[in-house]
């Protein structure tokens, strides 16, 4: 386990922290929670918690999805602090031996994701930009941790909206695909204005104006195009709040309240790719 790094910068906004402090976790400060109050004031009252609440919850299922199929290891992209419910304790509480690399370029994110698994043996974080997929795909705790010759849950939750549109996503995507053997799972989950109001583009405007990184939203149909290939599972494409729910919770919310497109995919057996071995 690389060793804690030093000091957090607080002085500015951070993605990671105010996504955490939005779904009710305590790694934040004073200026990231300033920064999302401004951003949830423009939505109904709620709107915002309950966006970052639902992706979370299908984060959760979709962990426990993969382990229920036989995989145990977890390749988190763009992981920010994985608090209030982390892939790690989720996979561990089900099977001990599960194996989990968290990445994040943001180094108050790394930092603070460092320290909270200090003393974790199967579980490390990279910091990376995920455009760099083989500096991920080769860094030594991807190496050490994952064995691409088994299957592999890539987890790109609530992170490729921070991929521009000069970036061709689904190609970028397939640089990792390609290293996945049939049986692996891809998770994804991805911000959107469709059936959203005009004060959840405002507060889509203010996030891109508050310092921290932009968000890029994308359509039903291009979050559709990144599982091109792949088995998707049923109920396929579909919000966060009822992709395959616990149960039903008599939430005050319409679906398309929760903000995000979520599916999950399978790498079938007859995809072959000639850069694996």
């Amino acid at each position: 386990m690389t060793e804690p790094p030093g000091p957090i910068d607080t002085t500015r906004p951070s993605a990671a922290r105010m996504y955490d402090y939005g779904i009710g976790g305590s790694h934040n400060f004073e200026v990231d929670r300033q920064a999302i109050d401004a951003i949830h004031a423009a939505m109904p009252p709620g709107q915002g918690r309950h966006i970052g609440v639902e992706n979370r919850a299908f984060l959760h299922r979709a962990v426990r999805f993969c382990l229920q199929q036989g995989v145990d290891q977890f390749l988190d992209l763009g992981s920010g602090i994985p608090t209030v419910g982390n892939v790690h304790e989720i996979a561990h509480s089900i099977n001990p031996a599960a194996r989990v690399v968290y990445t994040d370029i943001e180094s108050v994110a790394v930092a603070t994701t460092r320290r909270m698994l200090h003393d974790v043996a199967n579980a490390d974080i990279i910091q990376a930009d995920i455009h760099d997929a083989e500096s991920i795909l080769e860094a030594p705790e991807t190496e050490r941790l994952l064995d691409f010759s088994r299957p592999v849950a890539l987890l790109a939750v609530a992170v490729f909206h921070y991929v521009a549109r000069e970036h061709d996503l689904p190609a970028l995507l397939q640089r990792y695909r390609a290293h996945l053997v049939p049986g692996s799972v891809v998770a994804i989950s991805h911000t959107t204005t469709d059936h959203q109001s005009q004060a959840y583009l405002e507060a889509h405007r203010r996030w891109n104006e508050s310092g921290s990184e932009a968000m890029v939203m994308r359509t039903h149909t291009e979050v559709a195009e990144l599982f091109e290939g792949l088995d998707l599972v049923e109920p396929g494409i579909t919000w966060t709040s009822t992709w395959r729910p616990d149960q039903a919770t008599g939430s005050e919310w319409p679906s398309e309240a929760s903000a995000c497109w979520a599916g999950v995919a399978m790498v079938p057996p007859d995809i072959v790719d000639g850069s694996r071995g």
